[in-house]
């Protein structure tokens, strides 16, 4: 899969985990296990990467004497995810013709 995309489907699918409620890194990787496996060094550079482009906010708890952190998606971040599944119709057509000529061909 071409990096490119595959960072972007990753970064919605991060926000996606945190959309309905704020969450913490071990928390998002359990969520998307049934449908994407990240590793820890990947998830915090995606949530970095998100951070700086504003698509979310991190706050720091404590919990068990050490500091939790807990992101937040913003609005930014919530446009991103409708973003994404306006541009899907898109690659939907894409796939379709995609597959047509390999049936077609086959």
């Amino acid at each position: 899969m071409d990096i490119q995309l595959k960072r972007g489907l990753l970064d919605v699918s991060v926000l996606a985990a945190i959309k309905n409620e704020d969450s913490y890194g071990y928390q998002i990787i359990k969520d998307m296990k049934p449908y994407v496996t990240l590793s820890e060094s990947t998830l915090y550079t995606i949530l970095k990467r998100l951070e700086t482009a504003q698509m979310l906010t991190v706050r720091s708890v404590e919990h068990d004497g050490r500091l939790r952190k807990y992101y937040h998606i913003t609005e930014k971040g919530r446009e991103r995810i409708n973003e994404f599944r306006r541009d899907f119709n898109e690659i939907l057509t894409i796939y379709r013709y995609i597959s047509r000529e390999e049936t077609n061909n086959g």
